[in-house]
């Protein structure tokens, strides 16, 4: 690769890296899984050694992950936490060894297991419990006091009062309280989380500790951060320490100085991994003296005394008994495998995707194979391939919807089928869910399980007949009563006021999300504004292609959706946007924010933005007008400053605004 392809792939790959960091660590929403990311990450290092030029301040590979909320204080960590080097194989084992022994001949590793969850920092006054923060950025974490100390594991003192000590752990939340948190949300009709360590990190992040209480999460501590009063000169005698002093730590651990031990222990926790009660997502390997610590030092992200080894996915051998057809709230059929139950990271799996037409021919897929599979990142079972395959045929979707039995077909540069029938009871129940979901109507009890019982008993069959259920109906459903059926009934009375950018995302337009339906309510106003919008209208949204516009003229242009339209009307339903514009003064100008802000939330300050025809980015860039900083802002402030960028603070904003 010449230098200039060079600079173009490592731009692209830090855009797709800080997106996927920030759904990970900031949203706890990932996108992606943990192997596909680390491809990314080990794509972008070896382009960057390849090119050292190319390498920048604010590069993955130069810094640490993860950003400070705003709903929480802001707490600088005295000692910083960083992050480690992964590795993903033995021989990169075996070269972290040899590196080390250039500088010292005979080290002494501790191997432990890396604990999937969210790292936190413990600070203790005289021996009583001070203060808990998240890593953050590593330099600044979020103040969770509060949520820290509904853990059980978190003692509030100390066995031994010792002056001041700061220790470093991961909260992470069990296996089997995963599955009983899974199994609530689905039951309630909430969004779930999709694995235990966005659970952990979605339930300490809670703005009520009552709720984080109730999520049952836990803990292992690490690493010792700091101590006053006492000397300690080695890893494992501090695990020890810390455990005399009252804390739950890393369950087990083997301290040697082989290097061919240190891969049988690599090797015995990857065994033990499945029947673990919490995940793990590799091993850690680090220097064990403090000292020997200190000679051999550390890069600008990675210290060079300890490296995180990553186990690959696991896989087994199994039988694709059959194929099953669902129908999504816009017609598409996505087919899922069913197989003889097979154990993988410790849980019993026999359904996974088959994704569409496409992923089915390209691995060759029929009912009857012996396929294998694996857990992306521990978590979403894959087909990886096919191991014996039955006949000479591979499987074909339905030419017709298994729940309407009208023809499906392909649309134009798409893989998936889709259902061209827009009365399709399938189609129906899903825009329903979609509709009544948190991010558009937010209708709180409205969930799948409801949902279904409600269109399976005959009480509902279009949106628009949810504003007109009655307490009777509601009452005669299995598991509510007249609390239920009243609260459900408030709920619905609610989502008659939500703003219209709500509605348009609700009504699963397709290509329209929760920032273009915001944007078509900022611009046109109204209901009746948006459905009379032209194309060259529409295309004059900053943010908007021909795509977007084309589905959204195409939406209000069919009948039935004109219909809904009228009937949502006559029920009450909200049909203007709230969000008033000021004026336009910000046009054409995108602010990114950072930092800490003396009176505003990011939220607010984006809707002020918002309101005088600004956008807000979540990255710095040369498209970038003015970044707004607060205290504690990291490497948006930096970049900015070295592209030049105009930055003020809240004053300044509010002078802007004046």
């Amino acid at each position: 690769m010449d230098f200039e392809s060079a600079r173009a792939r490592i731009a692209q790959l830090r855009t797709e890296i800080e997106y996927h960091s920030r759904r990970y660590y900031d949203e706890d929403a990932p996108e992606i899984e943990d192997d596909e990311f680390d491809a990314l990450t080990r794509e972008l290092r070896a382009l960057e050694e390849a090119y050292p030029q190319l390498i920048t301040a604010d590069s993955y590979t130069q810094r640490v992950h993860g950003e400070v909320s705003r709903q929480f204080t802001p707490v600088q960590h005295e000692v910083p936490l960083g992050s480690l080097q992964d590795v993903f194989s033995l021989d990169e084992v075996r070269e972290f060894d040899a590196r080390v022994r250039e500088e010292l001949p005979n080290p002494v590793y501790v191997v432990e297991p890396k604990i999937d969850g969210l790292s936190i920092a413990l600070e203790y006054r005289d021996g009583v419990f001070y203060r808990g923060a998240t890593r953050g950025d590593g330099q600044t974490g979020e103040d969770v006091s509060a949520n820290l100390r509904t853990i059980a594991d978190i003692p509030a003192r100390l066995k031994q009062p010792i002056e001041r000590l700061i220790v470093r752990g991961e909260v992470y939340m069990p296996r089997e309280q995963f599955a009983a948190l899974v199994e609530q949300q689905e039951q309630n009709g909430e969004k779930t989380f999709k694995n235990p360590r966005n659970a952990a990190a979605g339930s300490l992040r809670q703005k009520d500790p009552a709720i984080t209480k109730t999520r049952g999460l836990s803990i292992f501590v690490f690493n010792l951060q700091l101590v006053e009063g006492e000397e300690v000169t080695a890893h494992a005698d501090s695990l020890e320490r810390m455990r005399e002093l009252g804390f739950s730590v890393i369950p087990f651990y083997r301290r040697t100085g082989s290097v061919d031990e240190v891969l049988e222990e690599i090797a015995h926790i990857g065994e033990k991994r499945g029947s673990l009660p919490f995940d793990i997502d590799g091993a850690v390997i680090k220097v064990d003296n403090f000292a020997d610590r200190e000679q051999l030092g550390s890069t600008s992200k990675y210290p060079r005394w300890a490296v995180a080894y990553k186990y690959p996915p696991e896989e087994k051998t199994t039988v694709l008994r059959d194929i099953e057809i669902t129908v999504g709230r816009t017609g598409v059929l996505t087919p899922t495998g069913v197989f003889d139950p097979v154990t993988l990271a410790g849980t019993t799996v026999s359904r996974a995707t088959l994704h569409n037409a496409d992923f089915i021919r390209e691995k060759g897929l029929n009912i009857g194979d012996t396929v294998v599979l694996r857990k992306a990142g521990d978590i979403i079972p894959e087909v990886v391939r096919v191991v014996t395959h039955v006949g000479n045929e591979v499987y074909e979707l339905p030419a017709v919807c298994p729940s309407c039995g009208q023809p499906v077909a392909h649309e134009a540069d798409e893989a998936a089928l889709r259902c061209s029938n827009p009365d399709c009871p399938a189609q129906s129940l899903q825009r329903m869910i979609h509709f009544a979901s948190r991010d558009a109507m937010d209708i709180e009890g409205l969930g799948p399980a409801v949902l279904e019982q409600l269109v399976n008993e005959g009480v509902v069959s279009r949106i628009d007949e949810l504003y007109t259920l009655e307490r009777e109906a509601i009452q005669q459903l299995e598991g509510k009563g007249d609390k239920s059926a009243d609260n459900l009934l408030t709920a619905i009375a609610a989502s008659r006021e939500a703003d219209l950018s709500r509605l348009l995302f609700a009504l699963g337009i397709r290509h329209i999300g929760q920032k273009a339906a915001k944007l078509l309510a900022q611009r046109f106003g109204t209901m009746e504004a948006v459905m009379a919008a032209s194309r060259e209208e529409l295309l004059s949204i900053d943010g908007f292609g021909e795509i977007m516009a084309d589905n959204v003229l195409q939406f209000f242009a069919l009948e039935p959706s004109q219909r809904l339209i009228e009937r949502l009307r006559d029920c009450g339903v909200n049909m203007a946007s709230t969000m008033q514009q000021t004026d336009r003064r910000f046009e054409g100008m995108t602010f990114v924010l950072t930092g800490t802000l003396p009176t505003l939330t990011r939220d607010e300050a984006a809707a002020l933005i918002e309101q005088y025809g600004g956008k807000t980015s979540s990255s710095v860039s040369k498209k970038t007008s003015i970044v707004l900083a607060g205290e504690a802002a990291g490497s948006k402030l930096k970049k900015a400053q070295e592209l030049g960028i105009r930055i003020i603070d809240q004053e300044e904003f509010e002078a802007m605004l004046q």
